[in-house]
């Protein structure tokens, strides 16, 4: 077993009160951050504490692999039955959320002589993070192939955008399908085909930004993923030669900085982190093109994501990290010495500078996923900004709502055999299902934020009363940009076709979109402002407490759906077509079954209002938020 023992900070609310001085508009500190050299001195372990860890892991049989720069993580390996005597528990392996992971069955302890130094482990318990990017594929769609353990990675399967579909939203409407009824218009528009670069930046209002030399230039945005394609440079390079020609991606604005290996490559499905990477560099680069972009690809999707983010923020290799993953359901299911460690590095970022963006997650409430309502983690960190997602509709008018998706299939001979599709319900439209949204919520673990206090309704703050009583909590998520896969940004990556590895282009969604995309918003306020802006989240709320019009405050909409068609062999016609209505900014029910099969409903409950919403926070940027973010 390799995890690593993670250490208390020195006087932690001192580096708690600089941290959210440094962020916080007003504040005599504001943007006067300390380098990591600094907080290391003032607030990380001592070395006597760390010697003193360290000769007790000794005397159980743990090897002491290495220490964090930051001194906050010791890095250890040993036999799993060494980690079971060490730390008084026992390990086992449970399944959770489809996987095979391993955990302990009790809190592990150590020597009350450690009890003040010593905040938990990380690793011991498996919390695996996914990717939050979704093509949104139908229920008759074939599954892809998982990875295999070879050394060697082949790149993700095949997907396309297949027409009809529209170069905007509402070009192309569907007037070939059964109508679909249940008070929604008739023709429903298709899908977008996804859009580009230069559609996305009018839309948030940064065009005019670009065109005058705010482009990021001078910004690093380093994108934390797990892996690393082989062909992620020259993807996104072809992706803006494609769509967005004026901007070229040079190869001066991109680095790596890698694992020396890579791991757990079936588990954690590492062709499909491919696309992932892809969609976040070409995301940042779609609304900063002129940012110096590091990708940072970790050796696997468990802790080793969280190790990256260290070193990145060790380093202060970049001024924004965007972060597109996240842990399921993790705000309950993430042990503590998981959230302690990573809370530490976020902390340490604020005080340092460095605005750290989480996608929120592609589940909405989560009850789907994991059977219980809770924000995804790290997300749901106070020192994180969680990202969470819209369905963007760029047309003859720009609307923006909550993304909240259903999906409902028509019947055809593909999906016999389909719960509800025969030869008697054929032509017909099957029962819509809750098919992903934005990540969102409330907390149980964190207190509400300062930040949030005054803004957050009540009503969200002390949702989880039931359990956490009557104290206002954290909610999520703080910010959101377009996420629905149905009104996605084209992605371009190497993939595996039937007639061989090649580049293709397709549309994808998911808070994976809408995190990178925030990310080079941010990078251009960075160079608006003539430096970092730190932790952003303090400012954030700033904006909303003024009714700041640079925000758009998401709300609910008319009655809207989509239409869209797939390729049933998610690669071209010869396996026929698919056909679904897809509703936009669902509020119906939605369905979790167990392992054993068992299965219960649950009321979607996250949405949109006036004001700040666990669907999309305080909402979406508008013309003039840059300017207004830097400025504060």
């Amino acid at each position: 077993m390799d995890f690593e023992l993670v250490l208390n900070p020195q006087d932690a609310a001192g580096a708690q009160a600089e941290a959210l001085a440094a962020a916080t508009p007003g504040s005599p500190s504001y943007r006067r951050f300390l380098t990591p050299e600094q907080w290391e001195s003032r607030f990380s372990p001592t070395r006597h504490q760390v010697a003193q860890v360290t000769a007790w892991l000794h005397t159980q049989g743990l090897r002491v692999r290495s220490i964090s720069a930051d001194r906050l993580a010791i890095e250890v390996s040993g036999s799993g039955a060494g980690v079971e005597h060490a730390f008084d528990t026992n390990l086992d392996y449970r399944s959770i959320d489809g996987q095979r992971l391993r955990q302990a069955e009790t809190n592990l302890s150590v020597p009350s002589t450690l009890g003040g130094i010593v905040a938990g482990a990380l690793g011991v318990n498996d919390t695996p993070s996914t990717p939050r990017n979704t093509v949104g594929a139908p229920r008759g769609q074939r599954p892809a192939p998982t990875v295999s353990g070879a050394r060697r990675v082949r790149p993700p399967p095949a997907a396309t955008s297949p027409a009809p579909c529209g170069s905007f939203y509402g070009q192309a409407f569907d007037s070939t399908t059964p109508p679909y009824g249940h008070g929604f218009g008739q023709p429903l528009p298709y899908v977008a085909c996804g859009y580009t670069p230069p559609q996305i930046r009018q839309t948030y209002g940064v065009q005019g930004l670009v065109n005058f030399g705010d482009n990021g230039t001078g910004q690093t945005v380093a994108v934390v993923d797990a892996y690393a394609s082989p062909t992620l440079l020259s993807d996104a390079q072809r992706y803006a030669q494609i769509n967005d020609p004026t901007h070229p991606l040079a190869s001066s604005q991109f680095s790596e900085l890698l694992a020396h290996s890579f791991n757990a490559k079936r588990s954690c499905d590492a062709g499909g982190w491919f696309g992932e990477a892809s969609l976040d560099v070409e995301a940042v680069h779609a609304v900063a093109p002129g940012a110096h972009i590091v990708y940072a690809g970790a050796k696997n999707c468990l802790r080793s994501l969280y190790d990256t983010l260290r070193t990145l923020v060790d380093r202060h290799v970049a001024d924004v990290v965007s972060a597109s993953w996240g842990d399921n359901g993790g705000d309950v299911l993430d042990d503590a010495g998981t959230r302690s460690a990573v809370d530490d590095i976020l902390m340490m970022a604020a005080g340092t500078g460095v605005s750290v963006v989480f996608a929120s997650g592609d589940n909405g409430d989560e009850f789907s996923a994991v059977g219980v309502t809770s924000p995804d983690y790290p997300a749901s960190s106070p020192w994180a900004t969680g990202v969470g997602g819209t369905t963007l509709e760029i047309g003859f008018g720009i609307g923006e709502y909550g993304w909240s998706t259903a999906t409902s299939d028509l019947c055809t001979e593909l999906l016999f055999g389909l719960s509800g599709c025969s030869s008697a319900t054929v032509n017909t439209w099957l029962p819509p299902l809750f098919a992903g949204g934005s990540g969102g919520g409330t907390s149980y673990r964190y207190p509400q934020p300062s930040y949030q206090a005054g803004v957050v309704p009540s009503g969200l703050a002390t949702r989880n009363a039931a359990v956490t009583g009557t104290t206002p909590m954290r909610v999520v998520p703080d910010v959101s940009m377009d996420a629905d896969p149905g009104t996605g940004m084209l992605e371009g990556l190497t993939q595996s076709f039937p007639d061989g590895v090649h580049y293709g282009q397709f549309r994808i969604g998911g808070t994976s979109l809408s995190t990178p995309l925030f990310a080079g918003v941010v990078a251009l306020a960075d160079q608006y402002a003539g430096g970092p802006l730190g932790f952003l989240n303090p400012a954030l709320y700033t904006l909303a407490k003024e009714h700041s019009p640079v925000l758009l405050d998401v709300v609910p909409g008319p009655s809207q759906a989509q239409s869209r068609v797939d390729d049933a062999n998610s690669v071209d016609t010869s396996g026929g077509l698919l056909f679904t209505t897809r509703i936009v900014d669902y509020q119906g029910t939605e369905t979790y079954c167990s392992d054993t099969g068992i299965c219960a409903d649950h009321a979607v409950s996250i949405s949109t209002a006036r004001g700040y919403d666990d669907m999309t926070g305080i909402g979406a940027p508008r013309v003039g938020f840059v300017p207004a973010l830097a400025k504060l």
